[in-house]
């Protein structure tokens, strides 16, 4: 009843558009499913980020005036980018295109599909669909910014379908390492699109059911256009194993350690991570504290919505700690991946205003070090190792990505005539080319994409056809978008080579130099003991200063960059460094 009741709706909302959206009958081969009018359609897939990187995943389908947009993510600074917060994706194709916007379509609640809502909202205020612990997670976000009256929001359920424009969308049960994540089937005038979010197929989930693999095959048999499933495990063979594996590892743990008291640093969003600790520690008698601003919020948010279930007098205040021996104490803390600021590095580095690591400490890292976080990582375990703590950090992890097997089963099911690779960096996409034309999809069929490239896919072909603006939009503190490469440019040198002051005073009308040059070093020597270094670049400086005088040059922009070459050159050859030079030039009368 179940897939009549799909395809009649389906029917029903493609009457109302003129356009046949699934096109499907039982008993037509998938080459023949699709509709006749289908085959001179042409849909747009234009990813904005997401590609060729972990992180800022969004990405828009438009056909004629209609876009929706799949996700809108953030990612993390790298190290070259400093004091910068957060990345989030340039949406000024969006913004040009704004009246055809109908909508955000959310698949989960990690920071890398939803983090850069509450900034693009203010752009492109669009209403937001996602599932009941996602919107919950996003709705906190819109809380902090003040945006709950005018962003528009609707939950939908698994199996539910929404209507956005010609597209209609259907929400599909997955697992992944947070609860709520879902597969889109998109029911476009060419055919079916299936993204897969993030996934892992996981037939013994934590919470909930286990994803509706008999719907994927479903939609196989309807006929899938095209299949955009997540890439980033796709170098990795075998199947992903089990959440639950990592709770029969945590009892080992605890049973080995009933005389230590245990910290736990995992992901904020991993609730059901957190649902097994708390399952462990009440088992063995434990009181459990959860420490760390982005864990607290998600750990409420999912207990408010009854995704976590916390047995009565488990949970206490960190305050409430002291009353209890070491023994009979869990923390569960962020900070897994070395995060300067996270509670856990807060505590490796003795400034954590209420919890210090002491000898007989057992802490657990229950998280694999993403891309370049190792280092970070790494440094944590050894100021935890230099306390006196010991450090478990393998075998308590599991992946919540597919893994090649689990790849190759959506594939199987779904039997797409064309493959698009999604959420990776270039390598992931490869390797999923190569399990894609493994599993069938004709070689000329997979077509790996960028970031920004427009796909042109119709019923038989599938060509990129442009390319559209995107990019990084840098967040430093309230400012978006205010910081670009210019001034990460000049950061990085100041960082590297500090930075020289020249400060010069001129006579107004004669240009006569009344006080200076004087040179003020921040960042590039200790002057106390460079003075004779110091003393000659004055001496450079005021004879570059004089010859240009002499030749009356009046413009403080020319006097400005001759100082500047005099002094740079000067400094290069006596030092091999480059610092900023800053010259400043006051008039008085």
């Amino acid at each position: 009843m179940k897939t009549n009741n799909t395809a009649n709706s389906a029917a029903n909302s493609a009457a109302k558009t003129g356009h046949e959206r699934t096109g499907v009958r039982r008993g037509r081969t998938r080459n023949d499913a699709r509709h006749d009018k289908t085959k001179n359609e042409k849909i747009k897939i234009i990813p904005l980020g997401g590609l060729e990187q972990i992180g800022m995943n969004i990405t828009c389908i438009e056909y004629e005036d209609n876009i929706i947009v799949i996700d809108c993510g953030l990612a993390f600074p790298t190290d070259d980018m400093l004091g910068i917060d957060l990345v989030i994706p340039d949406i000024t194709y969006l913004k040009d295109n704004i009246s055809k916007v109908k909508g955000f379509v959310i698949t989960h609640g990690h920071e890398d599909h939803i983090g850069a809502l509450p900034y693009v909202l203010k752009d492109v205020n669009v209403p937001v669909y996602a599932t009941k612990l996602t919107m919950g997670i996003i709705e906190h976000k819109l809380k902090e910014h003040n945006m709950m009256k005018s962003t528009k929001r609707r939950v939908i359920r698994h199996g539910q379908s929404i209507n956005l424009g010609c597209f209609r969308i259907e929400f599909i049960k997955t697992n992944h390492s947070i609860a709520d994540a879902t597969a889109l089937a998109i029911y476009t005038p060419a055919g079916i699109i299936v993204h897969t979010g993030d996934f892992k197929i996981d037939y013994t989930p934590v919470f909930g059911d286990r994803i509706d693999l008999g719907r994927f095959a479903e939609l196989g048999k309807k006929g899938v256009l095209a299949l955009m499933c997540d890439s980033t495990n796709a170098e990795r063979p075998g199947f992903t194993q089990s959440e639950r594996t990592v709770g029969r590892q945590f009892d080992h743990i605890f049973n080995e350690h009933q005389k230590n008291r245990l910290i736990i640093a995992t992901f904020a969003s991993n609730v059901d991570r957190v649902q097994q600790i708390i399952n462990t520690a009440y088992k063995f008698g434990r009181k459990v504290i959860v420490e760390g601003r982005s864990m607290v919020n998600i750990i409420s948010i999912a207990q408010e919505l009854g995704y976590i279930n916390i047995p009565d007098k488990t949970l206490i205040e960190l305050d409430q700690m002291k009353n209890y021996p070491p023994e009979q104490i869990v923390l569960i803390t962020t900070g897994s991946q070395g995060e300067t600021m996270a509670a856990l590095s807060r505590m490796a580095a003795s400034v954590h205003r209420k919890v210090s690591i002491v000898p007989g400490d057992t802490v657990v890292f229950s998280s694999n070090p993403i891309p370049g976080n190792e280092k970070a990582v790494s440094n944590v375990i050894n100021e935890l190792y230099m306390k006196g703590a010991e450090v478990i950090y393998q075998d308590t992890h599991v992946s919540g990505h597919a893994c090649q097997e689990d790849i190759k089963l959506i594939y199987a099911l779904t039997q797409p005539k064309f493959a698009i690779p999604v959420h990776g960096e270039f390598r992931h996409l490869k390797a999923h080319a190569e399990l894609a034309q493994m599993m069938g999809v004709e070689k000329d069929h997979i077509i790996v994409m960028e970031s920004g490239d427009v796909l042109e896919l119709s019923s038989d072909s599938a060509k990129i056809t442009g390319k559209v603006h995107c990019g990084d939009v840098m967040v430093d503190g309230l400012g978006v978008g205010d910081v670009g490469n210019i001034v990460l440019r000049d950061r990085q040198l100041l960082s590297q080579n500090g930075l020289l002051i020249v400060v010069i005073t001129l006579e107004k009308y004669t240009n006569q130099i009344l006080a200076g040059p004087d040179i003020v070093s921040r960042g590039f020597v200790y002057v106390r003991e460079s003075e004779t270094l110091m003393e000659d670049a004055r001496h450079v400086v005021s004879q570059a200063l004089e010859n240009c005088l002499s030749h009356r040059c009046s413009d403080w922009g020319k006097i400005k960059n001759v100082v500047r070459e005099a002094l740079g050159d000067y400094v290069w050859k006596q030092t091999k460094r480059s610092p900023m030079i800053l010259p400043i030039i006051m008039e008085v009368e």
